[in-house]
């Protein structure tokens, strides 16, 4: 083997574990935005059930009653 032909396989090394390196931290990343968009989702379904439980409980509000005008007698 040659120096030229050991350099070239040295630096074929080196990408090769710079691939493998950024690929972990893309799996990292990937794996670490899964988690908090679950975590968020579960806060808010959290959030909405509890509001429909307590809509369930309150009681309804009072539907306005339509007033008529007073009547104008002469």
């Amino acid at each position: 083997m040659t120096l030229d032909q050991a350099r070239q396989q040295a630096e074929r090394n080196f990408q090769k574990k710079e691939r493998q390196l950024d690929a972990r931290k893309a799996m990292t990343e990937y794996e670490f935005q899964a988690r908090a968009t679950r975590e968020k989702t579960a806060r808010l379904k959290e959030l909405r059930l509890a509001k429909e439980a307590q809509a369930k409980t309150e009681e309804p509000p009072a539907k306005p009653t339509k007033r008529r005008p007073a009547s104008r007698d002469k």
